[in-house]
């Protein structure tokens, strides 16, 4: 009875399949961390340089998702861009994330911020850890001494060299690292490509495992895979999975990695992050869940479901500009935060002279979706536009100018005219947007609000926009000098 018993348990053990992971966060979310907290569960995840910096989402499923604030609402003083990989934690009534972030005149450093509930406010306590090649993806871990422990990489892969996983103590306000590093291990294994990262703990039993990704996490050539090692000891020696990577790309999913595990209900789940296919890297890493069980051998493998797993619904979104804050999916860049202001049902976005002009970037979440906006020309000052954007030197967009239609392309910071067309003056228009194959763009304008009139008849491809770690966003654009601005009575994104 025992042996049948263990050979019904590894039936149900399985390789990832292409319905065995649950979509939990769509839309741009890489190295997704979550914590339950009381009766809730929370989450945080990459913004790299779009900003606010670092969402902080609240849950009481690991499904169903709202972002209620911001772990930095305005960007710490010590770090300019690249906010990585931030890691929520609880411990004494006080939350924790840990972060990576490029230093002002120097590289990635580990940070830490504090609050006194996870909904912050936050107060940043600056860097903990700057090595000279990088440091980055950090999780805290208690060993069984009671020490605190700190877990990070060196991002030596930045430079050639293989990386290695360290630890060192840290000391309980969370704010300095002492006595010396240790390696705990470093790739050393074919699949695992010129990198280990994105390591995160848990104890099961006599264990501590180590989730851990490998190989190239990001764009349209990512190798990333997830894999698993054990130790009885924070400090090793540790095992890796003969069985390795136990994530992998499938038919659906693509390079899944860097997520950390938690508990539910009495089973346990990984979240992490994977490109689906058909958005790619247009819509970005989006967090995804999986249940997980202990093997009688003592390993992790991931749990067959008894049904396939329901997605989050797709959803559309509308604005009219009346309600007091900006929803959580517009986002800026880290290097141009905008001037913006609401004045009765309208948005003024205050210009910027230079190419694309300044803007407010809105969350893509599929590959197919349309996007429009109601310019309030009549009241402009400045030229006002609707684009999709990759970051500040690229970008793709139709502007109005004072009765031109002109779709500008921006591309490694270099503008050029695509087409322009003149039409008659209006005090109001409206722009709208088509993108299919998440890069195929299609624009139109409507002088009344009802029939379109297409301007390009062959889609402009934006496949160049995204960078490597991030996905599109949908900008409202304003150009022209400081003092003027750009005026938007509403804004709506229909997704398919």
């Amino acid at each position: 009875m025992k042996r049948l018993s263990s050979l019904l348990y590894f039936l149900i053990l399985v390789p990832l399949s292409a319905w065995s992971q649950q979509l939990v966060l769509r839309g741009d979310y890489p190295d997704p961390s979550v914590v339950k907290i009381g009766d809730n569960y929370w989450a945080t995840a990459t913004t790299s340089n779009w900003a606010p910096a670092y969402p902080i989402l609240k849950s009481k499923d690991l499904v169903n998702w709202q972002t209620v604030s911001y772990v930095f609402p305005a960007l710490p003083p010590w770090a300019d861009y690249y906010f990585w990989a931030p890691e929520i934690t609880h411990e004494n009534g006080k939350v924790y994330v840990y972060y990576a972030a490029h230093k002002k005149d120097g590289n990635l450093c580990l940070g830490v911020a504090s609050a006194d509930k996870p909904e912050g406010p936050y107060t940043d306590h600056g860097p903990l850890m700057c090595q000279e090649v990088g440091s980055i993806d950090a999780f805290p871990m208690r060993d069984t001494d009671g020490k605190l422990y700190m877990i990070w990489k060196e991002d030596a892969n930045s430079v050639g060299k293989p990386t290695s996983i360290w630890i060192m103590e840290m000391d309980e306000e969370r704010k300095t690292l002492k006595g010396e590093k240790k390696e705990l291990f470093r790739n050393t294994i074919p699949w695992e490509g010129n990198l280990v990262e994105g390591v995160s703990l848990v104890r099961h039993g006599d264990y501590i495992y180590a989730f851990y990704a490998g190989a190239g996490c990001c764009g349209a050539t990512c190798t990333y895979a997830t894999g698993v090692a054990r130790s009885k000891s924070l400090f090793g020696p540790w095992e890796k999975y003969e069985k390795n990577p136990v994530l992998i790309s499938n038919d659906e999913w693509l390079c899944p990695g860097h997520g950390t595990p938690v508990e539910k209900d009495g089973k346990n789940y990984f979240m992490y992050h994977a490109y689906e296919k058909n958005s790619n890297v247009y819509a970005g890493r989006q967090g995804l869940l999986i249940e997980y069980a202990i093997t009688p051998d003592g390993w992790i493998e991931f749990v067959k479901p008894t049904a396939p797993p329901k997605h989050v619904a797709i959803t559309d979104n509308a604005y009219d500009f009346r309600e007091k804050d900006l929803s959580s999916q517009w986002q800026w860049s880290v290097f141009q935060q905008p001037k913006f202001q609401k004045k009765g049902g309208e948005l003024h976005l205050t210009a910027s002279p230079t190419m694309p002009g300044s803007f407010l970037g809105h969350k893509t979440v599929t590959a197919n979706y349309a996007a429009t906006t109601k310019v309030h020309a009549g009241k402009s000052t400045a030229v006002a536009g609707l684009g999709a954007i990759g970051d500040e030197k690229n970008m793709i967009g139709l502007y109005y100018d004072k009765g031109n239609l002109q779709i500008v392309q921006v591309r490694d910071g270099k503008d050029s005219l695509l087409s322009s067309q003149k039409i008659d003056n209006k005090k109001k228009l409206m722009l709208r947007m088509e993108v299919r194959n998440g890069k195929d763009i299609t624009f139109f304008y409507s002088l009344k609000g009802g029939n379109y009139t297409k301007l390009n008849d062959t889609p402009i491809n934006g496949a160049y926009l995204p960078p490597w770690d991030r996905a599109i966003r949908i900008g409202l654009l304003s150009r022209g000098e400081a003092s003027t601005a750009a005026v938007f009575d509403n804004f709506e994104v229909d997704n398919e």
